[in-house]
């Protein structure tokens, strides 16, 4: 077995706080963010940053659905880690300024992959599908702040 690492970023033209508010925003913002891939999207606890709980339904590939129960916490200013507790998987969502309005955003998901071939398979596809999708959530975000 090893860590799997997936990474996507963009630059926005919309200030860095208004693109954190956004993010952080699970109850109302973040679910009309979401692509295709996202199902069954629900808020248990919480809503806003630290502290939220979250559950949906990412399906990855036409065969490959992971359910995801997250957990969020925001460690330092600007950051987002949302950690799956049916899995080893965390997502970690850091916005820092990149000029005069304008945010840069960098996703990056980590998890434990599978161990032989299938875990060859999975470290060599899984981030360019997952870079995908967080790809396509990225510019749902830009779409909705920059103004």
């Amino acid at each position: 077995m090893g860590q799997v690492e997936a990474i996507t970023q963009r630059e926005i033209a919309a200030d860095p706080e208004d693109v954190f508010d956004a993010l952080a925003d699970y109850s109302g913002t973040r679910p009309q963010l979401l692509p295709e891939h996202f199902s069954e999207y629900e808020v248990r606890e919480g809503g806003d940053g630290k502290g939220t709980l979250v559950h949906w339904k990412l399906q990855a590939t036409s065969k490959r659905v992971r359910d995801c129960l997250l957990e969020v916490d925001e460690p330092t200013d600007g950051q987002l880690v949302e950690k799956d507790r049916n899995s080893s998987m965390v997502t970690t969502w850091v916005v820092t300024p990149a000029g005069e309005r304008r945010a840069k955003v960098v996703v990056t998901t980590t998890w434990q992959g599978a161990g032989g071939i299938g875990g060859f398979f999975e470290r060599t596809f899984a981030p360019k599908g997952l870079g995908r999708i967080y790809d396509a959530l990225l510019a749902n975000l830009a779409a909705h702040v920059e103004k």
